[in-house]
């Protein structure tokens, strides 16, 4: 009975045979022409993980506390993104602050628009309020310079008001992603500590805003200082500007 033919393969014929698979029996090597294999492919190793794509203002220059004995469960890139959010709420603070002043010069006159941004500015405790949460977990907080706040050209209500709700969304979305970050990389307390001290506060903050702006276009405030009967009314708003 007829069986079927077998190519014998010596040793020195294996380092010629690319792309072919190799069948092995007892008595002889013989390949199998139709079917063909990279063996290079067969070498690879598993894909490493790619880290997670963030936006979160991190931490560059982060000195990572390695040896701290509190730390446990703590993921390097949820410590630096900590790290940089808290300089983040620092300069959110400043900027607010120097909106208030604004409103305490003489040729605006507005102290209730004032005092609102001074009670606003407290983001500076928040920022305390993160980097104790940092430090409690062995973390390290990397001293920072704080930017400018950048409202030389405010002279109205109005775009301090477009400022202050610009700031409020970037916070929410930072604050989020934070959020996922830290749920990402297996940090529930992390995470548990940013939704219930960072994101639920902020969600009356940015409802207020809206509403002061939807009222300040309404009684006619402009981006100028050319809307002053409708400012005069914003700052006499003592009930809507003050948070209970």
């Amino acid at each position: 009975m007829p069986t079927h033919a077998s190519t014998h393969i010596i040793p020195d014929e294996l380092d010629r045979m690319n792309g072919k698979r190799l069948h092995v029996s007892s008595s002889r090597i013989c390949v199998d022409p139709a079917a063909a294999v990279d063996f290079e492919y067969l070498n690879m190793s598993e894909p490493r993980v790619k880290r997670i794509k963030t936006c979160l203002p991190l931490c560059k220059t982060h000195i990572s506390s390695a040896g701290s004995l509190a730390k446990q469960n703590f993921p390097t890139v949820v410590e630096e993104s900590l790290c940089g959010v808290s300089t983040l709420l620092m300069e959110v603070s400043y900027r607010l602050e120097a909106l208030a002043r604004i409103f305490e010069q003489s040729d605006l006159a507005l102290p209730r628009v004032a005092a609102y941004f001074h009670q606003e500015s407290v983001e500076l405790e928040r920022a305390e309020a993160m980097l104790q949460h940092l430090t409690q977990r062995g973390g390290k907080y990397c001293s920072k310079n704080i930017q400018r706040p950048g409202t030389e050209e405010v002279c109205a209500v109005l775009p301090a008001l477009e400022i202050m709700l610009n700031q409020w969304k970037e916070e929410m979305s930072v604050m989020v992603e934070l959020n996922q970050l830290a749920h990402e990389y297996g940090d529930p307390h992390t995470a548990s500590v940013i939704k219930s001290q960072f994101i639920q506060p902020l969600v009356p903050k940015v409802k207020l805003i809206c509403d002061l702006l939807t009222s300040a276009r309404r009684v006619g405030c402009t981006g100028d200082s050319t809307g002053g009967f409708g400012e005069y009314l914003i700052d006499r708003l003592q009930e809507t500007l003050t948070i209970t």
